[in-house]
């Protein structure tokens, strides 16, 4: 019989038998029934597989007879699976200046349009200099005028507000539009 596995794992065996009085069992076929746990324990021995609890919260408990150890190489990889498939969203940066010409301005429409489209965040970042300060208005306005093009593959996750001598977007891809 195998012994308790690490701590945040399931029951096995005779650990399930510590305050339980019964559980319902799910057999090899996948019947269940509610039976006492040294019932279940029994019909484990007898078929040569473990009692393992599956369902701690349910009342009575669900316990499987099925090898342990499969389960164990089962369970971990279905949890390297999950990891594979995460992903996480890097945050990639735009830098516009107020005066910016039409070319550079598409360069960088287009790049931000590969980064949503990529499933990245996009923060937006117009820096000022010297006097340029004192007409944040136009920089406000290229802004708001990315911010537009780009509504068809994101959402503003943080509106453009002024930090200091730059105004500072934030941009999320929208899922709900196929991006």
């Amino acid at each position: 019989m195998p012994s308790r596995p690490s701590l945040g794992g399931p029951r096995v065996g005779a650990h399930i038998l510590r305050g339980t009085p019964q559980v319902r069992l799910i057999d090899k076929d996948g019947t269940q029934r509610v039976v006492p746990t040294s019932e279940a324990l029994r019909l484990a021995e007898e078929v040569g597989l473990d009692l393992v609890e599956v369902s701690a919260q349910s009342d009575p408990p669900v316990c499987k007879l099925l090898d342990y150890g499969r389960y164990k190489y089962e369970q971990k990889k279905k949890a390297a699976e999950a990891r594979k498939k995460q992903r996480t969203a890097d945050v990639k940066e735009i830098k516009l200046r107020p005066g910016i010409e039409k070319h550079d301005y598409d360069v960088k429409l287009r790049n931000a349009r590969r980064f949503l489209g990529g499933g990245d965040k996009v923060k937006i970042s117009l820096r000022f200099r010297g006097r340029e300060v004192t007409h944040s208005d136009l920089g406000r306005a290229v802004v708001e005028r990315l911010i537009a093009d780009l509504a068809d593959l994101g959402k503003v996750e943080q509106a453009p507000k002024m930090e200091g001598r730059q105004i500072i977007a934030l941009l999320v891809p929208d899922t709900t539009k196929g991006a």
